[in-house]
């Protein structure tokens, strides 16, 4: 059909989407790319996707000795010699059962394994690229030949700009973009995540395929419109996508049993069958319609992750603990919550510190019902987690993601601190988990003005101190109220603390408001949000508990 058809196999391929109108890519400005991209406006001719894209890569900063054409012609040989490509080893670096053929034919089924082997020749730093083999697939289909597709994949690889991530290299990266995504499902897909906590052991385990979901089970028709906007706007369309994907099973899935033992299989089944229910324009519509983090954020937020991963020794591949081992039946005890309840909590807190274990740092049964005595033994511990149950059996608490010795950077008066981590929750009578508003809710951070009426509960924060010289000590991407446009400071608050008083939460949501002898607490609740009260306007505490994380 064009000069890019050597290893395509056309009666695989739905040539009936294929126009053959003379088209152009003349626009160099980036958000007429991004537009271009979104609209799909190469996604249908073959000829002009290839351009696209040469041009696309061509423009990818690079090291200065990045391997090209000529080079691949050279090693071919030596490396590949005189076996049969479509049975040679792949490095260890990739998934050997995950081989797309994206309707190659039989040359470029083996011209996939080849290049491989060639880019591990290369490349001996890259130590784990399971994405490597769906990228080399996809980009045979607008290659002249093997050598022109290893340039452009070297070019990928190569890619020297700190502000544009490509494709995850090493373990270290590439567990935690599984983190991120972990930490973004639980922001942005509570429902799916609620229906994966249920029916999976290890959550993480689940989120840990988000990769595979698209390089590998996504239909060829599918990954190339979001490989598109991938080679324009950069690794934040991957996330954007894969919550889409989740967003979508859940709902198609929603109420009806498991077609399989494993949510895992059941995922990946749905996303090779997409087919079926959703179009290649509407993932692409609902990945974009999320609001999500700023490129900025989710950077600091993987860097926040990756910190925890070298700290606790995973820098290469092996299994990491679930949440069944971070809160174990034989040396966790609370009076407040049972096993399953702080694992249920453990699932909604920031996948860096479900790593930890957790420590019980105070609760008024041993030390008193002191504020002071709260303080002294909760500073220095950072995040922690508040557990309140009250003489009506109402159990509530909060995620804290700040030591509570920043309170003190208000001298004696009440300042308001915390981070947009934070969030409160509610287990009895009913569970329940109230969201950051500004997240949930981000036009409410221009407009200043009452929210419209939404269904999905939330509850306000962000810091309004200063900010920590070195994010990546604090390990919180969320680093104050500068970073967006809030309408006020009341906005912004999440966790206040004097000698009188404690505050937690605040804004447009829920507030809750203890008292200095800790036997006496009261909410406020805004009807605005359609959500229950976090617990009875006044209450009597019964026990309260403050949980460190231990490493």
């Amino acid at each position: 059909m064009d000069e890019y058809n050597r290893f395509v196999d056309w009666d695989k391929m739905d040539v009936t989407v294929q126009s053959q109108d003379a088209k152009e890519l003349t626009c160099t400005e980036f958000q007429d790319l991004k537009q271009l991209a979104r609209q799909g406006y190469w996604s249908k001719n073959h000829s002009l996707r290839a351009k696209a894209y040469h041009k696309l890569i061509s423009n990818i900063p690079c090291r200065t000795v990045t391997p090209d054409a000529n080079v691949y012609r050279d090693i071919v040989v030596k490396i590949v010699g005189k076996r049969n490509s479509s049975s040679l080893p792949l490095p260890e670096f990739v998934d050997n059962s995950l081989v797309p053929t994206y309707c190659l034919n039989a040359e470029g089924i083996g011209a996939v394994r080849k290049i491989i082997l060639c880019i591990a020749n290369q490349f001996p730093d890259i130590s784990f690229c399971p994405a490597l083999p769906s990228v080399i697939a996809l980009l045979l289909h607008y290659s002249k030949d093997e050598a022109e597709c290893f340039e452009q994949v070297c070019r990928i690889l190569a890619c020297n700009d700190p502000s544009k991530r490509l494709i995850d290299q090493t373990f270290l990266a590439f567990e935690s973009s599984c983190m991120t995504f972990g930490d973004l499902v639980n922001k942005y897909c509570q429902a799916a995540h609620k229906l994966m906590v249920a029916v999976s052991e290890d959550v993480l385990e689940v989120y840990s395929d988000w990769q595979r979901w698209l390089f590998g089970e996504l239909p060829m028709v599918y990954i190339a419109r979001v490989f598109d906007v991938f080679l324009v706007e950069g690794y934040k369309v991957l996330y954007r996508v894969a919550l889409a994907l989740l967003k979508f099973f859940h709902k198609v899935r929603a109420g009806q049993p498991m077609e399989s033992d494993s949510i895992q299989q059941d995922i990946r089944a749905f996303v090779r069958d997409i087919a079926k229910s959703v179009s290649p324009e509407r993932l692409l519509e609902k990945a974009f319609a999320i609001r999500l983090f700023s490129r900025k954020e989710i950077q600091l937020l993987q860097m926040a992750n990756e910190k925890a991963l070298q700290q606790k020794g995973i820098t290469v591949k092996q299994k990491r603990q679930n949440v069944h081992l971070a809160v174990h039946a034989e040396n966790f005890k609370s009076e407040i919550v049972s096993v399953k309840e702080m694992r249920d909590i453990w699932s909604w807190i920031p996948e860096r510190f479900a790593l930890c274990q957790p420590l019980l740092l105070f609760t008024t049964l041993e030390h008193g019902c002191s504020l002071s005595r709260f303080y002294s033994h909760s500073e220095g511990h950072e995040p922690t987690l508040l557990l309140i149950k009250t003489t009506a059996k109402e159990v509530c608490g909060a995620y804290l993601s700040t030591d509570w010795s920043e309170r003190r950077r208000g001298g004696n008066k009440l300042s308001f601190f915390g981070t947009g981590e934070c969030f409160v929750f509610r287990l009895q009578p009913e569970v329940e988990r109230y969201e950051w508003v500004i997240i949930k809710h981000p036009e409410l951070a221009t407009t200043g003005s009452e929210p419209e009426n939404h269904a999905s509960p939330a509850s306000s924060t962000l810091s309004s101190s200063s900010v920590p010289s070195d994010p990546s000590d604090r390990l919180s991407p969320f680093l104050s109220a500068r970073h967006f446009n809030l309408p006020s400071k009341t906005a912004s608050m999440f966790m206040a603390g004097s000698s009188e008083c404690i505050i937690i939460g605040g804004g447009d949501g829920q507030a809750l408001y203890l008292d200095a002898d800790l036997n006496h607490g009261r909410t406020s609740h805004c009807n605005t949000f359609n959500n229950q009260p976090l617990c009875s306007e006044s209450f009597q505490i019964s026990v309260l508990e403050v949980w460190g994380f231990r490493d």
